[in-house]
Formats: C-alpha cells, structure tokens, sequence
C-alpha cells in the first residue's frame, strides 16, 4: 500500500472563504486604494488555538505580505488589506495550530502547584525554541520571558509570566509556524482606476458636434464641446464609433433601407474603402486630430470613451483581405446581422467558429491595442453577448497586462447570466434593466440585488435612463418632471451612471412610432443640429446632480445603498453613507411625474448614529432648503412640478451659523 502524500500533521481546515468568485475562477474587483475584506472559516479536531493569516500581493512578486486575521467567533476570521496600483493582486489565507497560545491558555487554567511546574518547563521550551529563531534583539528579550518563567520563585509568579500579554505579542510575532494549512486557491482581485467604480458619462455623437451651419462635426468641434460637457460635471465623453461608415446597403432615416446620397448611414456600420478599425472618419479630421481631442479632454479630467463595435460593413477591406472571418451562405453572399424579423444588412458579424478563428482574435487585439496607443483608456463595448465570452477573457487581460489602467464598460441588454458572465470575463462596468425598472418594487428589489448580493464582487453597475437606442416609455410620456426623476436616481442609485445627450437634457421624447423605444429622427440614421442653449435645457439641474455626487462620498460607491420604508407606494426612499467620512444621504424621490405625493419616511436613526430624541437637520442639496427633523418617523410632499426627488444630507448635530453658508 503506497504511503498517504498529504502531510497529516496540518490539522486545520480553512473553508467558506469570502470574497471568492466560482471557486475562484474570476478575479473579485476593486479600485485603487479600496479595500479587501476576506473573511473564512478556520478550524481543528480538538481544543488547539488556531492562528489564521491572511497573505496578499501584487501578482507576480515573489514575497507575500502577511495580515494576521481577528477571531469573530464560531471559527469565523475576518482580515482585510487594501489595494494600490492597478493591475491584478492575489491573496490567501494560510492557517495553523498555535502551540504556545494553546500552552498559555491551559496555563491559565491550571491550579495544581505540580501541573503548574511541569506546564512551565513546556512553556519555557516553546519560548527558548522561538528565540533561536528571532532576530538578536528579540531573541534577548525572549530569553529573558523564558528564565522568568522557569526561574520563578513560585508557581503563581510563573504562571504569571507564562500569561503574560508582553509575551504573548512577541510569540505571534516571531514564533515560527510548523505544519500550516493552506486554502486551496490562490485567488485574485482586479484593481482598476478609480473611475471604474464612480463615474459620470456624457454620449455625444462627433458628426452632430458642429455648429447649426456645419454639414459635419469634427473632432475639432468636439474639442470645443468638451468645457460645455465639464461645467455639466461630467468625467467620460463616450464617442459613438468614429471609424469610416460603409455605403453598401446603407441605412437611411429612421432606419429606412434606402439612403439618399446626402445620407451618413449609422457609425456602427464601420468601414469602406477609406479603412476600417483603426481609421477614422474623414469628415472627422485625421488620426492626429483625434490624438488632440484625447489630451484636450484629459488637462479638463475628462476620459474621451471609444466605442469598440466589433462587426464590419460589407465594403470594409476585411471583406475582401479576409473573406474566411465571415459566414458565407449557399448563394455566394455573406450573412449579414438580423434578429428576425429585424434585418441588418448595412452589418456583417464576424463567424468567430472560423477555422482562422485564432488570427481572428489577434487582429481584434490589434485593433483595441492602436486606440491605446493613441490615447484611449476607456472602451464602451457594442453587443459584447453576441462574442465568444473566452474571446474577452483573453482580450481584456492582454490588454490590461500592458495598460491596467483600461476600463471597459459592457453594453450587454440581454439576459442575466450573459450579463454577469461578461463582468466575470473582465468588463469594468456592465449597463443594467434600470431604464425599464419604474415601480418602487422594482427599484427597491433590482438595486438591493446589485448593492448586496454576492455579485457585486465582480458586477459593477452603469445606469442609463435613455441610450440612442432607448428612449423608455417613461420618459415618452412623463415630461421634464420624469427627466429630472430618472436622472436624479441614475446619480444617487449608482455610483456610475450616463446620459445620452444633448437628447437627454433637452428631453428629446419623441418616438418613431407608438410602442417604439426608437427616436424619431434618431442621431444614429442622420446628423442632428441640436439648440444646446434652449433655455428649458437640463444641464443646470445636471450639473447641480454631479456638483453633489462630487462633494459627498457617499456617492462614490454602492454597496451602502439601504432602502427605506414609506407610507405612500408612490414615494422611493433610500440612503447611501460613506464608510470613513461623516457623510450621509437620504434620497426621497416622487415616482408619478404628474401628481403631488406625501408620505411618512421611516428612518433607521441608530444607524445613522442619531438619537431617537436628538434633533438633525435634513438639508437638501437640490434646493438648499434645510428641514429640522426629529425622530425616525418625517413627513415628505413632493410636487414634480417644483422637483420629484429630495436629496438630504443628514446632519448629526444642528450646525454653527458659518455651516449655513454653504449652498450648491
């Protein structure tokens, strides 16, 4: 019989660990300086102390920092470490018997002068064997702890040395551990850029970006955009794609078959003769043109955001360079994209079951690693469900190996599972259901998912009430009060979120047709001339929303969204409060755009570390008005005519007069 290959002798078993993603096949995610709170179960057969370390480091380092990791009872060890530089870190969790805390807590129990005597002789033994051990300063004054207890003049004074606090600190520190347990992965977490976890985006499209007179934007039109889009508060301008836009089978108006000759056709039907991928638009202006863009928005603190649409226009060279990246039906011609009925025919998706399938991979690589070179460190991904969920894998991590402080948001409207498979492949952020999430029920069971379920290691949310290719019913029909509503939540409810604009602050709300989410007159068939100084324009209020977000922690973040309960099924409350920052927020938003609705809010005083008979001030940072509330039970009215939606800071104690003279 072949002898066992485990070593026996560790004793400790170390389950349950959290945060761990499938077993640790996907890394967990976090932003620079954010951190990482691990939790396991650790424990022996028997009565032995167990010590429990949590390890991390930045991938590839040879040496492991060491967090020593606190009881929480029922063998349950919470550590925590924080994260630094972008790129991938690793951690576990090693775990042991502790031989000389279980030596000193017998010790403390013995009373017998005998049982005593003979314990200190182990103790004395354990201390001494340490000491060999330890640096020479240490080793001195660990030899010294030894002679007091084995040269104690009594048995008590023994006993009182061999408890000793002194002691027992420098033992955990220098003790060296024998026959310690691992857990069984080594596992991974993903640091990105603070902007992955709080951002605000702003979509325009460049050709729209000229003045009323222009035929066409350019990039230099845009440039001149970008201050108006930074006084909104916005940190990501997200640029529909750029790219030379095909003339085959090309899209008209309101996605009608046939184009006129004056007719753009849609940006993501990419390339013609004039390029593909890694070209740009020539109405646009040049390479050199969009390199300037890129450093322009930055000296403002805004990421210019590129749409990466992988799919071709039947006139895009890869056609005709590599007709064996496409699917080719009986009749000779290539399948063009549809969602029967829906056609596409301006559109050919790659065949990714191709027998060249691997330098297929490599030139989609290519593409996104040009755009880095230029400048670009944030990718929205177009329908990235309808790719191969290992073709991201493998693309994201190359790309972040070399750049780590890309991000990439998923533009994945479909089901749940392809969702969340995507944010574990790598994706940044991911867009949500909220732009069809209107009831209170729906809100309040959605966004307690997203901020508490165990998803969130890796699922981290961007909210848009409106895209260019929906504009929700809600927003068709409810006027501005249901634009300042929904954009109000999308700013509070996630700490990232976007606006499709100038659509949106100009409560663009016409559809093409009843039932349709599709725009009339949409930006994606034609060029737009849009009257951005109208004076019912939103991008006051907007920038109001973001000076908010800006100014308080609490809404950098979303795993503290708590919601709150309300009398009235037509009023949503919720809080949000920063960790390690005295900083709280209470919500109270109107969900009927037509009608005045009141209510009694119900408060969980306690946790904001108020007293139920302590006055607090209740200021909202819309209005600046400031309400003085007492107890868990207050009463709210809001009219969506005036504004749907209360955003308070709470204020623990009542403020000196000088606090007053803040107002947004």
């Amino acid at each position: 019989m072949n002898a066992p290959t485990i070593e026996g002798r560790a004793r400790v078993v170390i389950e349950g660990l959290r945060p761990e993603v499938d077993g640790g096949r996907f890394p967990i995610k976090r932003t620079v300086g954010e951190t990482v709170r691990v939790e396991v179960d650790a424990f022996t057969d028997g009565h032995d102390a167990v010590r429990c370390m949590l390890l991390h480091r930045r991938a590839g380092d040879d040496v492991w920092e060491r967090v020593p990791m606190r009881a929480l009872g029922n063998d349950r060890w919470r550590g925590e470490f924080a994260v630094g530089a972008p790129g991938r870190h690793e951690y576990t969790v090693n775990a042991w018997i502790d031989p000389f805390e279980t030596w000193r807590h017998d010790l403390a129990r013995r009373e017998d002068p005998a049982d005593v005597q003979l314990a200190l002789r182990i103790g004395e033994a354990l201390v001494a064997d340490a000491a060999r051990a330890a640096p020479a300063e240490v080793a001195t004054r660990l030899k010294a702890l030894a002679d007091a207890i084995s040269g104690a003049s009594d048995w008590r004074e023994g006993r009182k040395a061999g408890t000793d606090e002194a002691l027992a600190a420098l033992m955990r520190e220098h003790a060296e551990p024998r026959f310690v347990s691992r857990y069984d992965h080594v596992l991974t977490v993903v640091v990105e850029p603070e902007r992955a976890r709080f951002s605000s985006w702003y979509e325009f499209f460049p050709r729209s970006a000229g003045e009323p007179d222009a035929t066409h934007g350019t990039f230099a039109d845009c440039e001149r955009r970008l201050p108006e889009v930074a006084a909104m508060g916005f940190d990501v301008v997200y640029l529909p794609p750029i790219h030379p836009i095909g003339t085959l089978f090309r899209k008209g108006p309101n996605n009608t078959l046939t184009a006129g000759p004056e007719d753009p056709g849609s940006p993501w039907a990419i390339g013609s003769a004039g390029g593909g991928h890694k070209a740009v638009h020539p109405a646009l202006g040049t390479i050199d043109d969009f390199r300037r863009l890129v450093e322009r928005a930055r000296s403002l603190g805004i990421d210019i955001a590129l749409d990466i649409a992988f799919q071709c226009a039947p006139d895009h060279p890869y056609v005709e360079s590599h007709p064996e990246w496409f699917r080719w039906r009986p009749d000779g011609t290539v399948q063009y994209a549809e969602n029967p009925p829906k056609k596409y025919q301006d559109i050919y998706p790659f065949e990714f079951e191709c027998d060249e399938w691997r330098a297929l991979w490599a030139e989609l690589l290519s593409v996104v690693e040009f755009w880095v070179d230029q400048g670009v460190r944030v990718f929205r991904v177009d329908n990235p469900h309808t790719k191969p969920f290992a073709l991201w894998e493998w693309l994201i991590a190359q790309v972040k190996a070399r750049t780590p402080d890309t991000i990439f948001l998923s533009e994945a409207f479909t089901r749940p599972r392809l969702m969340h498979r995507l944010a574990k492949a790598g994706f940044s952020q991911s867009y949500t259901y909220f732009a069809w999430r209107n009831t209170r029920t729906e809100l309040t069971e959605y966004f307690t998912e997203l901020a508490q379920a165990a998803s969130r290691e890796y699922f981290r949310p961007n909210l848009w009430p409106n895209t260019p290719d929906i504009l929700p019913e809600f927003l068709q029909f409810g006027g501005r009060p249901a634009f300042q509503l929904r954009v109000a939540l999308a700013a509070t409810l996630g700490a990232s979120y976007g606006i499709y604009g100038p659509a949106f602050e100009l409560m663009e709300h016409e559809a093409r047709e009843p039932g349709s989410e599709e725009y009339l007159d949409s930006e994606k068939y034609e060029i737009r001339r849009w009257d951005r100084g109208r004076p019912d324009s939103l991008r006051d209020y907007i920038a109001r929303l973001n000076r908010i977000r800006r100014d308080n922690p609490a809404l950098h973040g979303d795993w503290s969204l708590r919601f709150h309960a309300v009398d009235n099924e037509r009023l949503l409350c919720f809080s949000k409060a920063a960790e390690d920052d005295d900083n709280t927020l209470v919500v109270v938003a109107n969900l009927d755009p037509h009608h005045v609705q009141s209510g009694w809010v119900e408060l969980p005083l306690e946790e904001f570390g108020i007293a139920a008979d302590q006055p607090f001030q209740a200021h909202d940072l819309l209005s600046g008005s400031r309400f003085l509330w007492q107890g868990a039970r207050n009463f709210v009215q809001l009219d969506p005519a005036a504004s749907p939606v209360h955003i308070f800071r709470v204020r623990r104690r009542l403020r000196t007069e000088r606090d007053f003279d803040y107002f947004l």
